[in-house]
């Protein structure tokens, strides 16, 4: 299968990009390099992977990728709370007309699996999210991943996936996603202060959601032209959760303030039994991806540019 794949050198693209190479697909990525290529590197020794640097709203840009392609995985996005309030006018153009430029351009024969979010239910701490739950974001992520998987879902021959928080090792790794930011503080600083520990997120590994777009394009007749929230329910845990999970493999001081608060106000519990029944399993749990992201955060030295934000 030929496979475009839109922001195919970001965190999630790094991790799908060489399995789907792996499994005898010609993979075209469409990518602005924003923050580099390095995590493409691995996947230099395949004569099958195709590079083109530009922006998705870009209309020249997007009609050569789409050019004989038989599925396209839109993950090119400015992703998560922090990125999109630190450029809140670029997240709306690329989140919601990026889309556009993507769905005017491409065929209706051409598979289309969006990256969406579970952000996209904002905040619901009273009864366990569904698919069918009222979209409600309180962030300008939310807003924008929401606007721009109901444009995909209405133009047909397509699914979206409504991801837990993502968290785990990637050769292009994010600081901005929590499990993978408590995880290096404890390494590198050996404290975390944590505001709000009782809120609660759902998580899943970056491997698992890489695996979920395998499971689509080998399944696509049992899964197209509807929504999925993408995780597990054993995976649903607080921020308190989360950080005291890293004491397992860490020693370091854990400090949960009275006074200040987290910007990004999410809090929910989601269910996965829509995708489980139709026959996709995650494979990693947040014990297994902790340990992996110690190892990790012992080899690299990384500065959040979201830090501040």
């Amino acid at each position: 299968m030929r496979i475009l794949v839109t922001g195919g050198a970001g965190y999630v693209g790094s991790t799908l990009v060489p399995l789907l190479l792996a499994q005898g697909h010609h993979v075209r990525v469409l990518d602005s390099l924003k923050f580099g290529g390095h995590g493409l590197l691995p996947c230099c020794e395949y004569r099958t992977l195709e590079l083109m640097k530009g922006d998705i709203c870009d209309d020249a840009a997007m009609a050569k990728a789409l050019e004989d392609i038989d599925a396209v995985i839109h993950l090119a996005a400015i992703v998560g709370y922090p990125a999109c309030k630190k450029e809140p006018q670029v997240a709306q153009t690329t989140n919601v007309e990026g889309t556009r430029t993507l769905l005017k351009h491409r065929k209706p024969d051409q598979k289309v699996l969006y990256a969406s979010t579970g952000s996209i239910y904002g905040s619901v701490p009273d009864y366990i999210c569904n698919e069918n739950t009222p979209r409600a974001p309180i962030t300008l992520y939310g807003e924008t991943k929401g606007a721009a998987e109901q444009m995909i879902l209405e133009s047909g021959n397509s699914i979206a996936y409504r991801f837990a928080t993502a968290f785990g090792v990637s050769n292009r790794m994010r600081l901005d996603l929590m499990p993978n930011d408590f995880t290096y503080q404890a390494v590198k600083n050996r404290n975390i202060i944590v505001y709000e520990g009782g809120f609660k997120r759902t998580f899943v590994h970056v491997r698992d959601m890489a695996r979920s777009f395998v499971f689509a394009l080998e399944n696509w007749n049992s899964v197209k032209d509807d929504v999925y929230n993408v995780g597990h329910e054993s995976m649903n845990f607080t921020k308190e959760d989360v950080a005291r999970k890293i004491m397992k493999f860490v020693d370091y001081y854990l400090h949960f303030a009275e006074v200040g608060t987290d910007a990004d106000q999410r809090n929910y519990e989601v269910s996965y039994e829509k995708i489980r029944a139709k026959g996709f399993e995650v494979t990693i749990d947040l014990d297994r991806g902790i340990e992996e992201l110690v190892r990790a955060a012992r080899l690299i030295e990384f500065q959040n540019p979201f830090a501040n934000v």
